[in-house]
Order: structure tokens, then C-alpha cells, then sequence
């Protein structure tokens, strides 16, 4: 991360503590709910199918970074299976690097080529063990770590959710992350229960042991992007909901947080565990302060 950009994220965050105020830092465009999978944990692929048009988009991202937004996500749906005449992802990547936006990262299942160095993370959804990912997102383990072997860059950071079907495989999933060429690190969430996924979900005790397995991973020396001070918060889901420093974009539409906003209940079952850092951060809590400044400076 350049010098300059750590001042301007210190100067946000000491304001926005001070101030108590809920102006944005963090947004996310959704380029389209469109998507080559049909993930068994998944409730917001092809609902749509809509590939949003590039003049749109880049009227989203200015919107966003005129509210402040200085870290910016694309999301799907399937980002690679994004395109616009003759505009694909990585356009949008390098419009939003001119427009000022200091991190740009990518969302994506690993399925398409991975050449997109112009991005600070490329984060790629890597769910278990061969058998296990496989089991939740079809037969695409093989090509996915084909697809990494052939990189053009080592922007890419794992990014798992934990559930019911893969919860054993977080120290097989760290390990990949630690010895795979072109893999930064890893990122875990735990499952956000939408209804029709509802038995996928973790009890407080299973997450409980997860959190200790990834512990123990990083003791070993493999890269978590995730911060271990936050985690009993996690566990027991007693972090402040929504996030009003995270907004996302899809069609036209503003969500605080997250698309999940509005889905009774949701926010008090929260899986993501950057909801919960970003939240404590920004609440002051120290450990998760210095532990983030830490962190981030590593791995972006």
C-alpha cells in the first residue's frame, strides 16, 4: 500500500471515530448477477442474469466515489463474464484506478483466465478440498488451480465460506493459500444464512472451532487476511449491524452494508467477517486497529 493512501485511510479512520460519523470508505459494484455456477451456498446468482452496461457502471463508481467511497469491489454474479461491446473487466478496473479510487479489487469464482495485474486483490473462491469444493460449486477445482498456475499476477487472495459441508477443511484450504504460486493469502467468512440456505449454517460452537483451526494456522505461518481479534465477535454475532462505512451498488440501487439488508433477520446472523472488523474498527476498538494496520499493509 502506498504511503499516501495509508495517510488518507488514517485520516478516515480517526475522523469517523472521533465523529462517530457513517459516511462510506468501502463500496461494491455488482456488474451483474450473472453467473456460470450454481453454488449450493449461493442465493443471489442469476436471479437477473442481467450484464450491466459499461456507461452505467462507470456512472455507479462515480457516484460512489463522490460519496467518499475510496476502496471499491466488483462483484457478480461471475465479474469475468462481465463484457460491453468491446469493454471487458479490466476496463473497468483501470477507469476506476484514473477515477482516484486508492484499492480496486475482483470477486470471482477462478473458472476464467486470471489476467488482471491492474487489480490490488483478485479475491477467488476457493471452498474446501477437491472433493469438498467440488461438492458445493461442481467440478471446477482443477480448472480453477490451472487457471492460478497461469496468472499474470500474485494478486490473488482465497476466499472461503464456511458452512456445513466444508467447516473441516479451513487448514487444507490455509495450506493451499501458503504454497500455491500467485496466492497471497486467504479470507474467511462463515455462511450468512438466506432462507433457502438456512441448513448450511454454523452453530456458535462450529464456528467456535473453526476460528481455532485458523488460529493455529497462522501460528504455522500461513497468510490469513483476516483478524484474529475479531473473532470471538464473530462467533457470537455480537458486532453492530449494518456497516455504514460499506455500501453496494447494484443497478442503480444504494444498500448500506450489504444486498442482504433487507432480509429479515439476516444482519443478526451475519457471516462476513469483514462486516464485523470494519465495524470494530470503526468503533475504536484498539486490538482491531493496530491488528488491521498490521494486516493490511502486508497483504495489499
Amino acid at each position: 500500500m502506498k504511503f499516501s493512501s495509508f495517510m488518507k485511510f488514517a485520516g478516515f479512520g480517526i475522523s469517523t471515530i472521533l465523529f462517530r460519523r457513517k459516511k462510506p470508505i468501502l463500496g461494491t459494484v455488482i456488474v451483474t448477477d450473472k453467473c456460470n455456477l450454481h453454488c449450493k451456498h449461493c442465493s443471489v446468482n442469476n436471479i437477473t442474469a442481467v450484464i450491466h452496461p459499461y456507461e452505467q457502471i462507470k456512472g455507479e463508481m462515480k457516484q460512489l466515489y463522490d460519496m467518499g467511497v475510496r476502496i471499491l469491489f466488483f462483484c457478480g454474479g461471475e465479474t469475468f463474464m462481465w463484457k460491453d461491446g468491446d469493454k471487458t473487466l479490466r476496463d473497468l478496473v483501470i477507469e476506476a484506478k484514473k477515477m482516484g479510487f486508492l484499492i480496486v479489487n475482483v470477486v470471482t469464482n477462478g473458472t476464467w483466465p486470471i489476467d488482471l495485474p491492474e487489480a490490488d486483490l483478485i479475491l477467488l473462491s476457493l471452498d474446501g478440498d477437491k472433493v469438498h469444493h467440488n461438492i458445493i460449486r461442481g467440478d471446477t477445482y482443477d480448472t480453477i488451480f490451472e487457471n492460478i498456475s497461469k496468472a499474470t499476477s500474485d494478486n490473488i487472495c482465497f476466499y472461503m465460506a464456511a458452512n456445513q459441508i466444508n467447516k473441516d477443511c479451513i487448514r487444507d484450504v490455509c495450506e493451499k493459500a501458503r504454497d500455491t504460486k500467485n496466492v497471497r493469502a486467504v479470507s474467511f467468512n462463515f455462511h450468512t444464512p438466506y432462507p433457502d440456505t438456512k441448513q448450511l449454517k454454523l452453530s456458535k460452537e462450529e464456528k467456535a472451532k473453526c476460528c481455532d483451526t485458523i488460529k493455529e494456522m497462522m501460528k504455522e505461518g500461513c497468510p490469513v487476511f483476516n483478524l484474529k481479534s475479531a473473532f470471538p465477535y464473530i462467533i457470537e454475532n455480537k458486532f453492530p449491524t449494518p456497516c455504514y462505512q460499506c455500501v453496494v451498488m447494484e443497478n442503480g440501487k444504494l444498500s448500506t452494508c450489504g444486498r442482504c439488508i433487507e432480509v429479515p433477520g439476516l444482519c443478526e446472523e451475519c457471516g462476513y467477517f469483514f462486516v464485523a472488523e470494519y465495524t470494530l474498527l470503526f468503533r475504536g476498538n484498539l486490538k482491531i486497529v493496530f491488528e488491521m494496520l498490521k494486516t493490511y499493509l502486508k497483504y495489499i
